[in-house]
């Protein structure tokens, strides 16, 4: 894996702005509404290729300039967009085969937006065309900071015929020959063995699983070629000082988040989270919609996998201000909330929160989305506390600059593990159905276990996990959480292995161990590698319909803790015993176990952790995290980092009372601006948040992945 070195991260603060979508516009009322805000970025122009260009060939570039010209001067830098996510209607009417197929031979119907072969000739060489007119026309422009390629990359699957075509070239170089794909696969079930290449089917009715992991690393890799393609291409027109980055949503279906940011500069990831009540600490409520993260912990989960795209500050290219969704919900946030997201998502390592948007639409699918300004484009209370917070950022300055976030746990992320459990899921509903969300079921339930459990999270991907030594690993991330970890190489296992003999606190969860890297069961008696190391293995596993509850063995486990969706029927060889079920069958199991390995210690949960126990197997794990320092009400969180040698503290009140916490030694209010003594009495409004810093250095080691060497 190459990464390049890290560009400088000063704190920006700003919106997407499309004057081209509003029926009435006052640019220069605008931009000083901006700069009152203490704006220092917006984003453009990567919507509309039919305005850049609203015939074949015939370009009209100069509707950008004011914007750019007006920003400038009032210190407002621009990202600029290129369009080719949204295509014109001159150019699918001339060009009907450039359509993305849904499935094979059915192309997805206009209307919509991404609906675009990416890898068609004809696409990519109007694309390239619109792309050299904008980036000739404004690269150069002292405006532009830097440029978005695309926009969310990877939103379909595609099943052209040239796709298919080129699919089987990618399977010919990487197994050979058929015989190869055939022993691969296991392609003797149920008569796919195939003799020659032509007999491959496609994969609309496909249910093997080896094939629809290798179809879906080929969709990744298409994703991932597409957005490098755009990064060399806008290259060639911009200054030292530019840089080209995209944003990613997480989770699309064709997108490998920790692949497609390799050539770019700068990682970036739009960041939409449930607000008002998806933001109490002590609730649990369902996503509003599966894009949407709720929770505190959904939160952190967007602030820790924009870090974990390069393990490196990140840009969020978008978030959320007045209620998101379509026309049918609306959730606006809570006074204060604003300020709180923003802030967390800067403790986990954003250094930009750009809003999704400047003026609120009065047209197309998005009319109720939002902006810092309402429909009336009068300015009102969403403004002011944008403008607040801008002032707050303002006033950090370059506190954070070199902004390094604090981490407790490490948890492995595997993107191959997801893919493969989205096509073949491993946990069911409670009615029997399957649940394609099953890998970050398993992952985000140890995530979630992390915060509640007084801690603080990093995400590793399985890539650059591979890029690291086990004792360097067991030296910069004490406790390591590899759950869902199915796709995996022996080699990848047995580094895990060699990880706790080194000295670090290995901690197993459902499902690894048990597949290789082609998602087949493995020939070995589960978990494969690392059951030896836990002193534990399994013949038989139950899926649970309902949480079951546990009891403590060598543990204190909460009354009502429970394990959910799943139960591995564990047997000791060699193990102590933690936690074990509640049943009158499952009870024979233990749940949780521990051993010594090696310098250090694998721990075995046998099942999926709830909030409850999720929260005591994490302060069993961590019984001194960072913020283990702060005396603090059950509903504040203090999340930290490291920046110019001074430990930073993030304190938040995720409630809609009043809440208190205690300074543990001196520290700088850093948006009052004054000193607090050691242990003064904090008192943090309802959805309220502050900064602070200690006065001293920090005196604990900070956890983080070096770009060295890679």
């Amino acid at each position: 894996m190459t990464i390049t070195a890290q560009h400088p991260h000063p704190l920006r603060f700003g919106a997407a702005y499309y004057p081209e979508y509003q029926p009435s516009l006052d640019l220069e009322r605008d931009l000083d509404l901006m700069r009152a805000a203490h704006f220092n970025v917006i984003r453009v122009g990567e919507s509309v290729w039919s305005t850049w260009e609203p015939r074949n060939g015939e370009f009209d570039l100069e509707w950008l300039q004011p914007v750019l010209d007006g920003a400038h001067p009032r210190g407002i830098g621009v990202i600029l967009g290129t369009p080719t996510y949204a295509v014109p209607p001159w150019l699918w009417r001339t060009y009907p085969e450039i359509a993305g197929d849904v499935a094979t031979g059915r192309p997805q119907g206009w209307g919509r937006r991404q609906e675009v072969d990416i890898t068609h000739a004809a696409f990519r060489f109007h694309a390239e065309r619109v792309i050299r007119a904008v980036m000739a026309r404004y690269a150069a422009h002292p405006a532009v900071i830097g440029v978005q390629v695309d926009n969310e990359p990877g939103a379909m699957l595609l099943h052209n015929h040239n796709t298919f075509v080129g699919f089987l070239d990618w399977l010919r170089e990487r197994y050979g020959d058929v015989e190869t794909l055939n022993r691969a696969w296991g392609l003797v079930y149920w008569s796919h063995r195939i003799g020659d290449w032509s007999e491959l089917w496609c994969p609309d009715g496909n249910l093997q699983p080896q094939y629809a992991l290798a179809w879906r690393r080929y969709q990744d890799e298409l994703v991932t070629g597409f957005i490098g393609w755009q990064a060399d291409l806008v290259r060639q027109y911009m200054r030292d000082d530019q840089f080209v980055t995209t944003c990613v949503a997480l989770d699309r279906p064709a997108v490998h988040e920790e692949q497609v940011v390799r050539r770019l500069d700068v990682p970036a990831l739009n960041a939409y989270h449930g607000v008002e009540e998806h933001l109490d600490l002590a609730r649990q409520l369902t996503r509003p919609d599966h894009w949407i993260r709720t929770g505190v912990a959904g939160l952190l989960e967007l602030g820790d996998r924009g870090y974990a795209l390069r393990q490196e500050r990140f840009l969020v290219t978008e978030t959320n201000l007045q209620s998101i969704n379509w026309w049918w919900q609306h959730f606006p946030p809570y006074p204060g909330q604003i300020r709180q997201s923003a802030l967390a998502l800067i403790a986990r390592g954003a250094s930009m929160i750009e809003y999704w948007h400047w003026h609120t639409l009065h047209t197309g699918a998005e009319t109720y989305w939002g902006g810092v300004l309402p429909h009336s484009q009068v300015p009102g209370r969403i403004y002011d506390e944008v403008a607040q917070l801008g002032a707050l950022l303002a006033g950090l300055g370059d506190h954070l600059d070199g902004y390094t976030p604090d981490a407790d746990v490490a948890l492995l992320y595997s993107t191959d593990s997801k893919q493969s459990f989205e096509d073949f899921p491993p946990l069911c509903n409670p009615d029997g159905s399957p649940r394609p969300t099953a890998y970050h079921d398993i992952v985000d339930a140890f995530h979630a276990a992390v915060l509640h459990g007084g801690a603080q999270a990093r995400i590793l991907h399985a890539e650059q996990w591979d890029d690291l030594d086990a004792a360097e690993a067991a030296a910069r991330f004490p406790v390591l959480v590899a759950a869902a970890y199915y796709v995996a190489t022996t080699e990848q296992l047995e580094k895990l292995a060699a990880y706790a003999a080194a000295g670090g606190h290995l901690v197993v969860g459902p499902r690894t161990g048990y597949g290789d890297e082609e998602s087949r069961a493995r020939f070995a008696v589960a978990p494969d590698v690392v059951g030896p190391a836990a002193g534990v293995h399994y013949e038989e596993f139950t899926s649970l319909r309902a949480p079951l509850p546990l009891v403590g063995d060598g543990m204190p486990v909460s009354a009502g803790a429970s394990g959910q969706w799943w139960a591995d029927h564990l047997l000791v060889d060699d193990a102590d015993v933690l936690a074990r079920y509640v049943h009158p069958q499952l009870g024979r199991f233990p749940a949780v176990t521990t051993r010594a390995h090696g310098l250090g210690r694998v721990t075995y949960v046998g099942t999926v952790p709830d909030r409850t126990l999720g929260a005591d197997l994490v302060r069993h794990l961590v019984p001194t995290p960072v913020a283990a320092v702060w005396r603090r009400d059950t509903a504040v969180t203090v999340l930290s980092g490291v920046a110019d040698g001074r430990r930073i503290h993030f304190v938040h009140n995720w409630s809609g009372e009043a809440a208190q916490a205690v300074t543990p030694h001196g520290v700088d209010d850093l948006v009052a601006g004054v000193p607090l003594p050691a242990d003064h009495r904090l008192t943090l409004e309802p959805w309220g948040s502050l900064v602070l810093a200690d006065t001293a250095p920090h005196a604990q080691p900070v956890q983080q992945l070096s770009n060295e060497g890679k």
